[in-house]
């Protein structure tokens, strides 16, 4: 890769300081293939010798590691919700629960949008990013990186998933950190409407 090839991958942020993820639109759908490094928590997608988007993600916590290797992206779901971790709807309450749990109420499972799944019950999809592993083995990216994720993958996207990745050594250093450690929680009422699946406004793709 040259340095001009890889300008596309620059993660700046704004002047006002909004958290922004550049992702440059495909001249070839079917030659993109996305690259996981687990070690620097980024995703990198790739066409031939261009990258067209780098992004920092959340992995699995040790306990509940995301898988390794090599696997197709299979299923996409642009609003999809947890089968197991949720809230209960009583009337103008909205409690936290586990589908599995004994609490009054409709359940709604907890957004998971702009799903796209890699392996049975592993997927890329929206959520809170932390510099160290934190998720049940899913790979969460941004509010403002998922959407712009799901619109450049398809049914059939190559993902390889590793410790390291090359593009460690030339693209690991552009992607801009996000911490969304001390973030509050949402309040439940968004969280079980669809206003949980926001996209960023304007063009995903450059």
């Amino acid at each position: 890769m040259t340095i001009a090839l890889l300008t596309g991958c620059a993660v700046t942020p704004h002047t006002n300081g909004i958290y922004h993820v550049t992702a440059l639109r495909p001249n070839d759908s079917s030659k993109v293939r996305v690259k996981v490094s687990l070690s620097k928590q980024n995703v990198y997608v790739i066409e031939g010798d261009r990258c067209l988007m780098a992004a920092a993600i959340s992995v699995g916590i040790p306990s509940k590691p995301t898988p390794k290797g090599s696997f197709t992206i299979y299923s996409k779901q642009e609003q999809k919700r947890s089968g197991s971790y949720g809230f209960r709807v009583q009337k103008d309450r909205v409690v936290p629960a586990d589908a599995g749990q004994s609490i009054p109420g409709r359940y709604v499972g907890y957004p998971m949008g702009f799903w796209c799944e890699f392996s049975p019950a592993y997927g890329f999809h929206q959520g809170f990013v932390h510099p160290y592993p934190r998720t049940h083995g899913c790979i969460r990216l941004h509010g403002e990186a998922a959407p712009k994720f799901f619109a450049l993958v398809k049914i059939g996207t190559p993902v390889n998933i590793a410790d390291t990745q090359p593009e460690d050594a030339t693209l690991a250093w552009k992607v801009w950190r996000v911490d969304d450690s001390k973030a509050p929680d949402p309040d439940p009422r968004l969280m079980v409407s669809s206003k949980a699946f926001q996209k960023p406004s304007g063009s995903l793709l450059e």
